[in-house]
């Protein structure tokens, strides 16, 4: 019972964390501290026996940690086989392909793709995100993707304005 509690607790450290996250303008700010939701999110999952969800989360982490330092396509394309291919040996039931698929289209925007356009496919992964989190019972997961969805459709919006005030 203890482990159950203290795994949700953790949801809700997940979810400062992308609160913090979520609300910076500054790309490189933004992935260090999607770093460590991501690492904190993956401790959360294990503990609710979220095998895939929390592999996802470990790969999400490192991914974001190697976005910092390359944009290479090829990075990104290796991270998203990987991504596929070990939550493949590790998917429970078809739901669990629900989290690979919000991982990879991570993945993407982070290698591939800066500013609007990067928030905007983070946007799309929230929303499978979210619906991972439903189904696997995240109470902080449920909150933090939901939050995360409107801070970043705000973000995106104060974004556009300072782009067209430029």
């Amino acid at each position: 019972m203890f482990e159950s509690y203290f795994a949700q607790a953790l949801g809700f450290v997940s979810y400062i964390l992308a609160m913090l996250c979520f609300i910076q303008k500054d790309d490189r700010r933004f992935k260090i501290m999607m770093i460590l939701m991501n690492l904190n999110h993956a401790l959360h999952f294990y503990l609710l026996n979220a095998v895939t969800s929390s592999l996802c989360c470990l790969f999400a982490a490192g991914r974001t940690a190697t976005s910092l330092q390359t944009k290479a396509k090829w990075v990104a394309a290796l991270f998203i086989i990987l991504t596929a291919f070990i939550g493949y040996l590790t998917v429970n039931q078809w739901t669990d392909y629900i989290a690979i698929a919000g991982s990879c289209i991570g993945t993407y925007a982070l290698f591939c793709l800066n500013g609007i356009k990067m928030r905007w496919v983070v946007f799309v992964g929230s929303c499978l995100w979210l619906i991972n989190n439903i189904i696997v019972g995240s109470l902080g997961g449920i909150l933090l993707e939901a939050t995360v969805i409107i801070l970043n459709l705000t973000t995106i919006y104060k974004l556009y304005k300072l782009n067209l005030r430029a």
